[in-house]
């Protein structure tokens, strides 16, 4: 409890009840003539001074706790107990040991607040909560990397204008339930959120009837210490924002719709045409044997079609499985290419075109799976002679090149020296397919290695494509941690580079023997 101080009129009552009987008692005996008037007029004096003086020790003392406790409340720390009545050390002492415990306890919940501001920041959702007026009165760190440190203090509507999570905060504010939904932000790049708004209550105590902690001595006397005679906690209805941010998924779902519609579609055909070709064989051409080796041609063709498609939707689903696992081999890019190259002789003879591989001599390995890197190599190589013109090269360039230009930094320190250039480049290994066909527009080279996606789907139909080649290309490449890169000129023809990562220990051993032929030369 704190020191009370009497007011004056309580003050002079008091004094008047200790010092009325004593004067009393002086003015009779002086009556009866048993005390003497100055003897008498001395002893009431002697009461008087005794009075005061009391009264005086009454206010010093109230004045020296009142001013001990301010400057604790000014600052923060118990100040010295130096000039304070001995008699009032016990009560100082124990007002020194409450606030000691009183700013634990506020350290305890402020710890905790600096805690809970911390979980919130680090929340990778962005989080708002906002009033009932609908201003946004806190927000986390990425609240603000999304809308900008100005959404603080104002009206959600003056940064998220999507009427449907306006209208949901609205409902939640006013009483309603939870809501959960989902909306497009355009800009700067579209994105897709899922909202979740949910309601939050916060009590407060009345502002304007907060209690005074240090009251003055005119208080008035009926309203207990420390309290208001109407303090009622304000009960406030908020609401919280959360954002996910669930284009990844979105897109996903939408791709994968997408693949199964495009694969139906490329099964359907060859399916269709098969099942035409049998009714026709069972009917009208049962005896045409001219008819029957005609459609059992188509048909033969039919199905390699789906053949195909089947086992490059197989190799792509299971190089998916094993894309977050990056391989740990080391590959020859040279005997693969040459093998590559051995292969594919045959089908570009054809065309009378002709395959040509321009490679530097010792070249370092790559990090990669060999069958994989092959089934690379293939690919590309195949797709030039498809579209390549009669009677033109296809040329395969291999050369050691400098990471940093197509953004790698993905090998240790070690695979960085010796890298072209010298100056903490990342060495790989660049491939280039080039071919001299008709070349493909600008606009479709983002989206050639989507599945499926073909500039002449005709055309690509009518070579055994099935729009998975570069997909399987681009997979691949992602396990590897390496780079694809297209060049195309309309008219010219298009160049395919796929950038490998090579093996520290190859580079470090190529750079050794660079260093000491160089010595020797320098040394004869």
């Amino acid at each position: 409890m704190r020191p009370k101080t009497l007011p004056s009129a309580r003050l002079l009552l008091a004094a008047v009840l200790v010092l009325g009987p004593l004067l009393a008692a002086l003015a009779l005996a002086v009556g009866s003539g048993a005390l003497p008037g100055p003897l008498a007029v001395c002893g009431a004096a002697l009461g008087v001074a005794g009075m005061a003086l009391a009264v005086r020790t009454h206010h010093r003392d109230a004045a020296a706790v009142a001013h001990y406790v301010a400057r604790l409340a000014e600052d923060g720390d118990p100040p010295s107990t130096a000039g304070t009545p001995a008699a009032l050390g016990g009560l100082v002492a124990s007002i020194a040991r409450l606030h000691r415990a009183a700013a634990w306890r506020t350290g305890r919940v402020q710890a905790q607040l600096d805690t809970n501001e911390s979980i919130l920041d680090a929340l990778p959702a962005p989080l708002l909560l906002m009033d009932a007026e609908r201003q946004v009165t806190r927000v986390n760190s990425a609240g603000r990397g999304l809308f900008g440190d100005k959404v603080l203090g104002r009206d959600l509507a003056s940064t998220l204008r999507n009427p449907n999570v306006l209208e949901a905060v609205d409902s939640v504010l006013r009483g309603g339930a939870s809501r959960t939904i989902e909306f497009t932000l355009p800009v700067p790049v579209e994105r897709i959120f899922e909202a979740q708004v949910k309601p939050f209550q916060r009590t407060l105590p009345a502002p304007d009837l907060a209690p005074d902690p240090l009251p003055s001595p005119s208080s008035g006397p009926d309203a207990p210490d420390g309290e208001s005679p109407s303090a009622v906690a304000v009960v406030t209805r908020m609401a919280i924002l959360t954002l996910h941010d669930v284009t990844a998924a979105r897109r996903s779902e939408q791709t994968r719709a997408d693949f199964i519609a495009n694969a139906s579609h490329e099964l359907r055909t060859p399916l269709s045409s098969l099942l035409g070709f049998i009714e026709t064989l069972r009917g009208p051409a049962r005896d045409d044997a001219e008819a029957q080796e005609r459609f059992l041609s188509i048909m033969h063709d039919q199905a390699s079609r789906m053949t195909r498609l089947v086992n490059d939707l197989l190799s792509l689903s299971r190089i998916e499985q094993d894309e977050h696992m990056p391989p740990n081999g080391r590959v020859d890019v040279m005997e693969e290419l040459e093998n590559v190259i051995a292969a594919l002789e045959l089908k570009a003879a054809q065309r009378r075109i002709r395959l040509r591989l321009d490679a530097p001599e010792d070249l370092p390995r790559v990090v990669g799976d060999e069958d994989q890197l092959t089934q690379v190599f293939q690919n590309l190589v195949s797709n030039a002679i498809k579209y390549t013109r009669e009677d033109t090269d296809v040329t395969v360039s291999v050369a050691l090149v400098d990471g940093a230009a197509v953004g790698f930094a993905g090998l240790p320190a070690a695979g960085r020296r010796g890298g072209p250039g010298g100056r903490g480049g990342t060495a790989m290994v660049s491939v280039s397919v080039r071919d001299r066909g008709e070349g493909i527009a600008r606009t479709h080279l983002p989206r050639l290695t989507e599945r499926f996606y073909r500039v002449d789907a005709a055309r690509s139909r009518a070579m055994g494509g099935t729009g998975l080649g570069l997909a399987i290309v681009k997979h691949i490449l992602n396990r590897h941690r390496g780079r694809l890169t297209i060049e195309s000129e309309v008219g010219t023809g298009s160049a395919f580079t796929v950038y490998l990562p090579a093996a520290p220990d190859a580079v470090s051993k190529l750079a050794s023997e660079a260093a000491d032929a160089a010595g020797q030369r320098k040394a004869g």
